[in-house]
């Protein structure tokens, strides 16, 4: 079920349907949005492989 859905229903029915508090389930969208923005800062190519002479 999406968030969208079940952002309007009551505190007991949204622990229901989603297994976790509201307030839980706030936190858990702060960290992966800290996440996702750490992940776009970093952006880019990681890698870059340098070709040795004499091969």
């Amino acid at each position: 079920m999406k968030y969208e859905k079940i952002k309007d229903y009551k505190d007991e029915e949204f622990r229901r349907l989603s297994g976790v508090k509201r307030s839980t389930f706030k936190k858990m969208i702060e960290i992966l949005a800290e996440a996702e923005r750490k992940k776009k800062i970093r952006g880019g190519s990681q890698m870059r492989y340098q070709w040795k002479k004499g091969y």
